[in-house]
């Protein structure tokens, strides 16, 4: 139960700054905080695309959002395009926004299903002003509607920012790396960081964002790993930055190949991308060879090699300490949740600050919440793999095939059935993410909520019509995707 004063984060990147940044703006003249780097460690940097959780937690913090893009090279983002997971030739757009209308006994996917019975093959995602823009090339920050998005950004270059944000604040960076870890003889509490150069850094709370390596929550406290390999395979990727040859899409793609999926994120000065693929199924040679044949310009850097395990560690929070990123577990970055996972981290840490000492019940409910957060992304993310049609390779064969937790079971076959969506109050992925990507992946609903029959037919048709019409008409006046970014967040040399 000591008095929480100083707070060490160790390791740098865009998990460490942001932890950082949010203790140091939230909690500034309650304790002090210092950062422990190494210019002589890298960092994975690969987390390049954003959701919208990250627009509310800038706000907590107060970054200002042209100063960050400007800052990042950064361009916007309204979902993300999937390409042959259901099968190949297939693609569809997860987007961020509200499709249709939610009323009190289903959502829209019932009227939509009721549509399809009477031969209406509008795409579902055609009732989401956020898909159709991002099909369309078109952005704009704006009311009445407004356009739900996210960030495409320079993940290095998000770091650096974050730093200097940090440093205004009043947190301390020292440069060294860590030799050895002291800790209580009695209740294993971190105590003492011992650095390469002889100095010592004491602490009475530590933050670890040693990336995969686990620095103090897993070789020092032995928190153990809870592996999900078995449900998500894939454990390499090869990423890679290329020249810019086009306008930046609003949209993240996502394209599934035989033995993985390659990724393309479009910043305003260049595009980042990578090939995720399972080293049990196939090998580098295949992801280099793949990932080079599906480039759309020449490389800007030699492709890297990016080897992880998924899952999570069976603690975030062990003794006085809390695990952030890479350190904490790893989903791969399908639905770009990454650093949704440190902010949201973060803010789970912020409520439950242990100014007054560390309390068990406190450590139980963040680790509680922890849990239950990462298993529904798990699920989610599963998903993509696991509802699909395709039987091209053995890869495909054994996601298509494999058992799934029960709760994503579930989920699928009550989707599958009546076309519901049930969900816990605090998952990330809601009713409009889970049904974009069912029916995008071929979930189709085998029935609809039968209250949506108590309107008449001429009446549905004008309703269902109505919404594509007032999309059409908001859509007509939103400017370019590059458009709007050179008047809002331009950086020099952008020319495309």
């Amino acid at each position: 139960m000591q008095i929480i004063k100083r707070v060490v984060i160790v390791g740098g990147g865009t998990a460490g700054w942001l932890a950082a940044a949010a203790i140091g703006k939230i909690y500034q003249g309650k304790v002090s905080v210092t950062l422990l780097e190494s210019d002589a460690i890298g960092t994975v940097g690969v987390g390049e695309a954003t959701i919208p959780t990250m627009i509310a937690f800038h706000k907590l913090i107060g970054i200002p959002e042209m100063d960050m893009m400007r800052a990042t090279n950064a361009t916007f983002k309204l979902g993300i395009n999937f390409k042959n997971w259901g099968e190949i030739g297939e693609d569809y757009i997860h987007a961020f926004g509200q499709v249709g209308r939610i009323f009190w006994a289903g959502e829209f996917q019932h009227f939509w299903a009721r549509a399809r019975a009477f031969g209406d093959t509008t795409p579902f995602g055609a009732y989401c002003f956020e898909h159709e823009a991002a099909r369309a090339g078109k952005f704009a920050i704006c009311d009445n509607p407004a356009l739900n998005y996210a960030f495409h950004f320079d993940a290095g270059l998000y770091a650096k920012y974050l730093r200097s944000f940090s440093e205004g604040l009043g947190v301390v960076r020292q440069e060294g790396r860590v030799d050895r870890v002291e800790q209580d003889a009695v209740s294993g509490f971190i105590t003492r960081l011992h650095l390469d150069d002889g100095k010592i850094l004491e602490g009475d709370f530590f933050i670890d964002c040693t990336g995969f390596r686990g620095l103090l929550i897993e070789e020092t406290l032995k928190t153990g790993y809870e592996n999900w390999q078995h449900w998500l395979p894939c454990d390499s990727a090869l990423a890679v930055q290329t020249h810019k040859t086009a306008p930046a899409t609003a949209y993240t793609s996502s394209t599934a190949h035989a033995f993985g999926w390659q990724w393309r994120i479009p910043l305003q000065n260049r595009t980042g991308n990578g090939v995720v693929y399972s080293s049990e199924f196939t090998d580098r040679g295949w992801a280099e060879k793949t990932l080079a044949s599906h480039l759309d310009g020449a490389m800007l850097t030699e492709p890297r090699l990016i080897q992880f395990k998924t899952g999570r560690r069976k603690l975030g929070w062990n003794k006085n300490c809390v695990a952030l990123g890479l350190a904490s577990g790893f989903l791969e970055p399908l639905e770009s949740t990454s650093i949704h996972m440190v902010t949201s981290g973060l803010i789970r840490l912020l409520r439950l600050f242990p100014l007054r000492g560390v309390q068990p019940v406190l450590v139980e409910e963040y680790n509680r919440q922890s849990r239950e957060e990462a298993e529904s992304i798990r699920d989610f993310i599963i998903l993509h793999y696991h509802a699909t049609r395709r039987n091209d390779s053995e890869f495909w064969n054994y996601v298509r095939t494999m058992p799934v937790p029960d709760t994503l079971r579930h989920r699928m076959e009550m989707f599958s059935e009546s076309g519901m969506v049930f969900l816990g109050g605090d998952e990330l992925f809601r009713t409009n993410g889970w049904s974009q990507v069912l029916i995008g992946q071929g979930v189709t609903p085998k029935n609809y909520q039968p209250i949506v029959d108590n309107m008449a037919d001429d009446e549905f048709k004008n309703y269902m019509k109505g919404f594509r019409n007032h999309i059409a008409k908001n859509l007509e006046l939103l400017p370019r995707h590059e458009d709007f970014i050179a008047q809002y967040c331009a950086i020099k040399n952008n020319s495309l």
